[in-house]
């Protein structure tokens, strides 16, 4: 329940909900590599290090933690600089193969696919489409979960391939479909099925372990000690020479370690994207004294049906509380922030029966500080 709970919070941008209703803990185990503290490794930002391991392979698999959209921010970050290597292809976990438009029309849609309601998955996708992927829809849930699962999805990959020899592939799933080796649910990852019946080695980069969770007790062991070290505000790896650091080292060619998010009422810095979106702060007056409120933005050149480019919800309160609690109770005043790329924006806010209160548009300048 906690992990669906989770998934439609993060719909909402209510990323610090989410990960207090479930996470998965990060506890030290046997298999883990030593630590990469202290040990001839040294900490580089993911984007070179990644492009170079990425050169001469046929297809880069990221994976995700569904609850911590934070594991998504990387993947948009590095589809440009990807592109431009000549990656062509991309594919993502639960897209829906019956939008059969997608590619057409350059945005998704809430009928694109489930995690697709999240923004941050919406943007993914759509930096893709802007960036001329062409994106697939690879998973087929109603396979079953375990072995049916998994070797329909690689089958589905791998007839990217059968298609067009010349493909270069990038793949977002969640968690261990794309570890390498080992047991997977009692039987073989989508990536272990997808190497041995391509032949091809997908990189496979690991983003779920060495995270924030809500308990730091949950947190990994190595991770405390990293973000002791370094106090890191963007994403590291750890290379030696020519060998990358990975947590996994059979299952995953490389770990990212992602930095804390400071407790901020105004949603977390990391949803600049590396400083590709600005904050645009948002008020309660937006919302005419009707709350809660979800506040949306959506690209004016897309259509009503977009999914939103962000979202954030202002002043949760308990049903029946009077005005002094609506403004008061838990939250200080009733304020947020969007984080939006340059551009021009339709923002609405919606009551809580769906009702429009307020409609708006806006431009975000290219100039405009975070």
């Amino acid at each position: 329940f906690g992990q669906y709970l989770s998934w439609f919070q993060t719909f909402i941008g209510d990323y610090d909900g989410a990960a207090a209703s479930f996470s998965i803990a990060q506890p030290a185990q046997p298999d883990d590599a030593l630590t990469p503290l202290g040990s001839g490794w040294h900490a580089k930002p993911p984007a070179d290090v990644i492009l170079e391991l990425a050169k001469d392979r046929k297809a880069v698999f990221f994976n995700e933690a569904h609850s911590a959209p934070v594991t998504r921010t990387l993947t948009i970050e590095m589809l440009p600089k990807l592109r431009a290597q000549g990656f062509n292809y991309f594919a993502a976990e639960t897209l829906y193969r019956n939008d059969e438009n997608l590619n057409q029309r350059g945005y998704p849609t809430p009928e694109s696919g489930f995690y697709i309601n999240e923004p941050l998955y919406g943007e993914m996708v759509r930096t893709a489409l802007k960036l001329g992927f062409k994106v697939i829809a690879y998973d087929v849930e109603n396979a079953g979960a375990g072995d049916p699962r998994e070797l329909a999805g690689a089958q589905k990959l791998y007839h990217v391939f059968k298609q067009d020899p010349n493909a270069r592939l990038i793949v977002d799933a969640g968690f261990a479909h794309i570890q390498k080796t080992g047991k997977y649910l009692g039987g073989s990852s989508m990536a272990e099925f997808f190497e041995k019946m391509s032949g091809i080695d997908p990189l496979c980069i690991e983003q779920t372990m060495m995270i924030q969770h809500a308990r730091p007790d949950q947190d990994h062991p190595y991770y405390t000690a990293i973000v002791d070290a370094f106090h890191m505000s963007r994403p590291i790896v750890f290379v030696d020479g020519k060998q990358t650091w990975t947590l996994k080292p059979k299952e995953y060619d490389l770990s990212v370690v992602f930095p804390p998010s400071p407790h901020n009422d105004l949603r977390p810095d990391w949803l600049s994207l590396g400083g590709l979106r600005v904050a645009y702060p948002v008020a309660g007056d937006i919302c005419r004294g009707h709350f809660p409120c979800l506040i949306e933005a959506r690209y004016a050149n897309e259509g009503a049906d977009a999914v939103a480019a962000d979202r954030t919800l202002l002043n949760v309160i308990q049903p029946g509380a009077d005005l002094a609690e609506r403004v008061l109770s838990d939250h200080g005043t009733a304020k947020s922030r969007l984080f939006l790329r340059p551009g021009k924006y339709r923002i609405t806010a919606l009551d809580r029966s769906n009702h429009v209160q307020t409609s708006r548009e806006v431009t975000i300048s290219a100039s405009a500080k975070p």
